[in-house]
């Protein structure tokens, strides 16, 4: 804290030395072009040294991170810079917390070695990590050689995200949100000598908090970071700063006895590498609250801005970062003349400014001089004015620091969203990454489609008119058809009047048109441009989700609450919570249309001339092979739409031509057991997840393995599928619901080579699960069975230890799901083997530390990878059934 006699020295009136504010000297035109050459000339070194200049042209794609490679297999370091890159990509598509970590491993032939580490030279892989002396005292470090070239993280970051294209840059921003790091608002480009404003990269990211009292009704809430108004609070260095800004930051934001490293700072491990390319950036984070006094070191959200490098350097950015904080923060040693010119510029500006110094180490009358000449053009006092040195106590300084936030949160002050802060770097000639005309033409598309939507259950019945009651009488009619194949001596009559009924459904569909809305969404997802396609489904994604999220509102649903009763609803196709209007329900739609056509002419009542929908599956595998989910069973029908789906796989079979070779891999478990979550930490994949009211259909995902890999790992794709809503958890006495989940979980694995099981309790496999694990084995289909058992709930990891195994699939008590499984026979041995002889997994905590605040967990990280590595060893190995080819899985699909 600032002394007495400091704060009476501030208001002293001796500073006549100091004259009149002479106009700030601008930089010649030559002195302009020097220092831009010199920019440029350090961007392209470092593009270059990274491997990254091939991608100033052809942008890396968010495909091109999610190949499978060599590199998924192994828990690989960089041995040169050009690793560096795909590196922190891997780690940060696995939301690994040490992504940032990202450091080369010491390439040395083994003659280079020291005599006594020869014998190790095979066996141990040696890094450089600073911050683990007892490694370096056993093997030595010192007396090996160092990496050349060390990058600083942030480098790597600017780099990597100036070589992305826009839908990457989402997906990084997005991953390291979860792992609670600092994202860019600001992207500095010396190259091309203009800077960009991140909105559109940060337009993914979601969060959810509590207001305090916690959990109170309507204290729950959830929205975009890019549409939340919340005071903020910028943090700048002005010249030269004894006092780091990125780790005062992250004292201001860490609980007590827990140190958060939201923002990269100097004592990390590679922190005082030199920064290259990144000064200039603005990097912004968020506390948000979790309800409870004890963990919220503020109240509400409030939102932290981060200057790289020196104000007076990146007069731009310092000048967007006043025009949007409510306060800001100024760190300095010194204040000279120059910097007192720049701050003089300012006086027009309502924000309000903290000096925190430590004049001990600088020019200590002059910085005094020059503050009481700043006291009445920037509406300060003495109480602005903060003192830190090495013995000032830190805890205290950071409480003060907080106080001082809290005390301008309070009174009125300037609230702003990224949309607000983006409006602001537009009139200050800033670059706004959503200013692209293709994006600009499919978000006005998305507003077209959503200005109609008033009433969602309204919207569904009167625009998507071949869903609901239409198309759940003709999933039933053909569910019964497709049943009487079984009986030995089906009579004739009841297979006549089920076609009859069929048909007569299907006419009534074809004879409908697809709606505007509809038409207005096939007009956007079949646009020639790639990049304006996906942009449409990232607006409509985001649009159709903010209808479902009316605010305030109650906490999502538990795990518990989500399970249905015992005896849950008789009627199979009742939801069983609500489903909210999403992109799938208008893919849905055209796929009625093309059942619907199709099935007509199967059966020979409508010429294959008059097609009108036979080009639907082409576009949807379009944005399959972007990285879009499709539907595969349908959540509102609880039926897999046959014709559909095999035309995507038909289609699809097309596009790939003689890389159709595909492995099928599936994750089944209840809603609210983590599955999509793992299959996203592991893949990079997009399946929803963490909503009470998600999709209820099965999805699917289309993984592309780089062709150096295919011919090892034997597959050209990996189909992923995840069961989603699927399976309920609903007990026997369910009834036809469970006949129906049971036949469902039993067609997915059937289709599947690898099959992952979620579980969120040792005893928790749902008896849908159960009856296809025996009705396959019957079959004599039996993939590989990997059980996930997740730690939901923050307890200590159990080890896997046999009798675990045994515990997994114990007879289950309820006496009603015993009695059906024993008509199977001998069904609890065989599950009892089967739990032997596969692998059973223990996945720890996905938090580290409490909502929302708390990153993904490391050690769930490692986990993930780990049984990733050793599903792909599983495929590679041949221990999956036979892998096949996209024509086999549609005669596959059809026998099942």
């Amino acid at each position: 804290m600032a002394s007495p006699g400091i704060e009476v020295e501030l208001l002293v009136k001796g500073h006549s030395d100091l004259g009149e504010v002479a106009p700030e000297v601008k930089p010649s035109d030559s002195q302009t072009s020097v220092a831009i050459a010199v920019e440029r000339s350090r961007l392209q070194e470092m593009l270059s040294l990274l491997g990254l200049e091939t991608y100033q042209a052809q942008k890396l794609t968010l495909q091109d991170s999610l190949q499978i490679s060599f590199d998924s297999m192994k828990n690989w370091a960089p041995q040169v810079p050009k690793d560096l890159p795909w590196h922190f990509l891997r780690k940060l598509q696995a939301l690994n917390a040490e992504a940032r970590n990202t450091t080369m491993v010491l390439d040395v032939p083994p003659e280079a070695w020291p005599a006594e580490k020869e014998s190790q030279a095979e066996e141990e892989m040696m890094y450089w990590d600073p911050a683990e002396d007892v490694a370096a005292d056993i093997y030595s470090f010192s007396e090996l050689p160092m990496p050349d070239t060390p990058v600083n993280p942030l480098d790597l970051l600017c780099a990597l995200l100036l070589s992305s294209d826009t839908f990457l840059q989402q997906e990084v921003l997005l991953k390291m949100s979860l792992c609670q790091f600092a994202l860019p608002l600001v992207l500095p480009d010396s190259e091309n000598h203009y800077h960009t404003f991140l909105l559109w990269a940060l337009r993914g990211v979601v969060r959810t908090w509590w207001f305090q009292p916690l959990r109170s009704l309507g204290s729950f809430r959830e929205d975009s970071v890019v549409l939340s108004r919340v005071p903020t609070f910028a943090f700048v260095r002005m010249d030269v700063s004894s006092n780091s800004k990125s780790q005062l930051l992250n004292a201001v934001l860490s609980p007590a006895r827990r140190q958060w490293d939201c923002f990269w700072h100097r004592d990390l491990n590679l922190g005082t590498n030199p920064r290259e390319i990144s000064d200039g950036l603005v990097e912004i984070s968020w506390f948000f609250p979790s309800g409870k006094e004890d963990l919220d070191v503020f109240p509400e959200p409030m939102a932290f801005l981060n200057l790289r490098g020196d104000i007076g350097s990146h007069w731009l950015q310092f000048k967007l970062l006043t025009e949007v904080s409510s306060a800001v923060f100024i760190l300095t040693d010194n204040i000279s003349k120059k910097e007192y010119k720049l701050l003089y510029s300012m006086k027009e500006s309502t924000t309000k400014y903290y000096f925190i110094l430590s004049p001990y180490r600088g020019k200590r009358n002059t910085n005094l001089r020059f503050l009481n000449r700043l006291i009445p053009v920037l509406k300060i006092d003495h109480s602005h004015v903060l003192v830190k040195v090495s013995s000032t106590d830190s805890e205290g300084f950071v409480r003060r620091i907080r106080a001082i936030m809290c005390s301008v949160a309070r009174s009125p002050c300037r609230r702003v969203s990224v949309e607000d802060m983006a409006h602001a770097a537009r009139k200050l000639g800033l670059r706004v990454d959503e200013d692209f005309e293709e994006c600009q033409k499919a978000k006005d598309r998305m507003e077209k489609i959503l200005r109609k939507i008033k009433d969602v259950d309204a919207y569904k019945r009167d625009e998507l008119r071949l869903q609901g009651e239409p198309a759940r009488r003709a999933a039933q009619a053909e569910r019964e058809f497709c049943q009487l194949q079984w009986v030995p001596e089906p009579p004739e009559k009841h297979r006549a009047e089920l076609r009859r009924r069929v048909l007569e459904l299907r006419v009534q569909q074809n004879g409908q048109e697809p709606t505007s809305g509809v038409q207005e969404f096939i007009l956007g997802i079949s646009s020639p441009s790639p990049s304006e396609r996906q942009y449409f489904l990232r607006w409509m994604e985001w649009g159709l989700a903010r209808l479902g999220q009316p605010r305030p509102r109650q906490p999502p649903e538990t795990l518990l609450t989500l399970r249905p009763k015992l005896g849950g609803p008789s009627d199979l196709t009742e939801p069983l919570w609500p489903e909210p209007l999403g992109v799938e329900h208008f893919l849905r739609e055209m796929g009625q249309f093309y059942e619907a056509e199709s099935c007509l002419i199967e059966a020979g009542r409508l010429p294959a001339g008059q097609r009108r929908f036979a080009h639907f599956p082409g576009v949807a595998v379009e944005l399959l092979l972007g990285g879009l989910p499709l539907e595969l069973v349908d959540g509102a029908t609880l039926s897999i739409p046959v014709r559909w789906v095999t035309g995507l796989l038909k289609e699809l079979h097309t596009r790939l031509d003689r890389r159709s070779r595909l492995v099928v891999l599936s994750a089944l478990g209840v809603p609210g057991t983590g599955k999509s979550t793992l299959l996203n930490t592991m893949f990079g994949l997009k399946f929803a997840t963490g909503r009470s009211c998600s999709p209820r259909g099965a999805f699917m995902q289309l993984l592309p393995v780089a062709e150096g890999f295919s011919q090892d790992l034997g597959c050209d794709q990996i189909l992923v599928i995840d069961s989603g809503g699927l399976i309920s958890g609903a007990l026997a006495s369910a009834g036809d619901r469970f006949e129906l989940e049971a036949s469902l979980a039993t067609l997915l694995m059937g289709l599947s080579n690898v099959t992952v099981v979620s579980l969120a309790e040792t005893k928790d496999i749902p008896p849908a699960v159960l009856h296809a694990f025996l009705r396959l084995e019957k079959m004599g289909h039996m993939p590989n069975y990997q059980f996930v058992y997740q730690n939901l709930h923050d307890l200590p990891v159990p080890s896997p230890k046999p009798r675990d195994r045994r515990q997994l699939l114990d007879p289950p008590s309820d006496l009603s799901r015993a009695t059906h499984l024993e008509k199977q026979g001998g069904g609890f041995r065989t599950l009892a083997g089967l739990a032997e002889r596969q692998h059973v997994w223990h996945i720890p905590a996905l938090w580290h530390g409490a909502p929302p605040m708390a990153a993904v967990s490391l050690g769930y990280s490692e986990a993930i990878f780990e049984l990733k590595r050793c599903l792909l060893e599983n495929i590679r190995n041949g221990l999956s059934n036979q892998n096949q080819n996209i024509q086999q899985l549609i005669e596959l699909l059809r026998r099942l």
